[in-house]
């Protein structure tokens, strides 16, 4: 009976959706967090009668066929990256991105991690980091005596240090952007890894053509709406309810053929 697959392959799709749902109420609370949404297809056909098939005559084709469904599968589980809330801090180390854009940090394999967690904070060794304590692209190191910290829109860093009043420029904070920010390979942390999906980064600084401005002493929210998650949960579970109810007839219907005399 194909029933009894068919709705076990609908009930695993519905485990991955409430699994992706439930990740993103997780997160609702992490900065930057980016929320998922599941995308599920059908399985392959079984072609009892294919369509447009002879049906006994050298003009006469079948015009529907009789084509059953396999189920369900997951297709991809993919990332919407619309903009985030900015939440003020007031910390002047803490960055938001206004629009596309990821900062580059240097991770302890020496690789390139990306990220829009802007909430930095500084190392015993002036460096601005993040909070596991990765070194921010290019480096930006603060000297001592520095009494004010400021970066501008467009990721110019300047201080002003103690007995000079003229603020002076330190650095600039570069942006990188992907054709394919869904394809980036999602590592905890906040963090994320070029692929062969997301194609090469373009590095250009805030403001640039196809890239966001920072804002100073904010931070990005995540973009998980909590009303839009919770409704989602509760059509995932209608809908594995009735997967399951399915397998229930399907059990009745052959405990009812077991007991023919």
């Amino acid at each position: 009976m194909r029933s009894l697959s068919i709705a076990s392959t609908g009930m695993l799709a519905q485990q991955t959706n409430v699994d992706v749902i439930s990740n993103n109420i997780a997160n609702m609370s992490t900065t930057a967090y980016k929320r998922q949404r599941a995308e599920f297809q059908d399985l392959l056909y079984q072609q009892v009668s294919r369509p447009g098939s002879a049906s006994g005559g050298p003009d006469a084709a079948v015009p529907t066929g009789i084509q059953i469904g396999a189920g369900v599968k997951t297709g991809g589980v993919y990332r919407i990256n619309e903009q985030g809330a900015l939440t003020q801090t007031s910390n002047p180390y803490d960055l938001a991105i206004q629009g596309r854009g990821y900062f580059q940090v240097t991770l302890p394999s020496g690789e390139t991690g990306y990220t829009r967690d802007g909430s930095f904070q500084i190392s015993d060794q002036g460096e601005l980091v993040t909070a596991d304590g990765y070194v921010v692209q290019p480096g930006i190191t603060i000297p001592q005596g520095t009494i004010d910290f400021n970066v501008s829109k467009t990721g110019e860093v300047q201080v002003t240090l103690s007995g000079n009043p003229q603020p002076q420029s330190i650095g600039q904070i570069e942006l990188a952007s992907f054709m394919n920010e869904s394809g980036l390979e999602a590592m905890g942390g906040n963090l994320f890894k070029e692929t062969s999906a997301s194609g090469q980064p373009n590095v250009a600084a805030p403001g640039e053509p196809g890239l966001g401005t920072l804002t100073q002493g904010f931070v990005e929210a995540s973009n998980v709406n909590p009303v839009s998650e919770i409704t989602a949960l509760i059509t995932a579970q209608r809908a594995y309810e009735m997967n399951s109810r399915v397998v229930k007839t399907a059990d009745e219907m052959l405990a009812t053929t077991s007991q023919l005399r």
